[in-house]
């Protein structure tokens, strides 16, 4: 006599749902994107932060159109100077304007390194003077704030985000097949204890007594 073949358990029985598997698919795919398009856009904008092709040198005024919080910054071109070579610049223009600390960073063309020297602070939009002069004979530009230094930053969080998504999905994916596992074995034990297996053998009762 064949034994009985085990129970089947319907997958869509089993806690939790399946549906939890795609849920971590969805995460891991959503945040391995968004960290694609963030590192590329920081890295195009990296590569552009400087507009290298409107230079201009000691002496020179230009007039640019800012708005307040627009993050641009005047750049310098890398020079040795001296400590009394130390280059100023100016701005004038609606309000108040200020030129304040721009922090360090770097800008690296072919041949070319790239320092920020004041970042540019506005009141409110219009058009606005530079100026700048430097006992050494020096080169600026106007660009962005950030450089390659700011391109470092964002690049650690555009390679955290698939890491996160990744680990996160797969930790869904290890407990919902767990957890599904240890509802299929409770069931199936459940269904031995009522009965669901072999027929039992009925005992026989006392002999009746007259």
């Amino acid at each position: 006599m064949k034994p009985f073949p085990p129970p089947q358990i319907p997958a869509n029985a089993l806690r939790p749902g399946r549906h939890w598997y795609a849920t971590a698919g969805a995460i891991a795919v959503a945040l391995i994107a968004i960290g694609a398009v963030i590192g590329a856009l920081r890295f195009n904008h990296a590569i552009d932060a400087v507009d290298t092709g409107q230079q201009f040198a000691n002496g020179d005024v230009v007039t640019l159109r800012l708005e307040p919080g627009s993050g641009k910054t005047i750049w310098i071109r890398d020079e040795e100077f001296g400590p009394s070579d130390a280059p100023k610049c100016s701005i004038t223009g609606p309000g108040d304007p200020a030129l304040t600390d721009p922090g360090v960073d770097v800008f690296l063309t072919r041949d070319e390194t790239w320092n920020p020297l004041y970042a540019l602070d506005v009141p409110r939009a219009g058009d606005y003077q530079v100026t700048c002069s430097s006992p050494a004979s020096s080169t600026y530009a106007v660009g962005d704030s950030g450089g390659l230094f700011a391109l470092a930053g964002w690049l650690v969080l555009a390679i955290a985000l698939p890491v996160l998504g990744i680990t996160i999905g797969a930790v869904i994916v290890l407990v919902t097949a767990l957890r599904r596992s240890r509802h299929r074995k409770q069931l199936l034990a459940e269904r031995d204890g009522s009965g669901g297996g072999n027929p039992a053998h009925a005992r026989p009762g006392p002999p009746n007594t007259p």
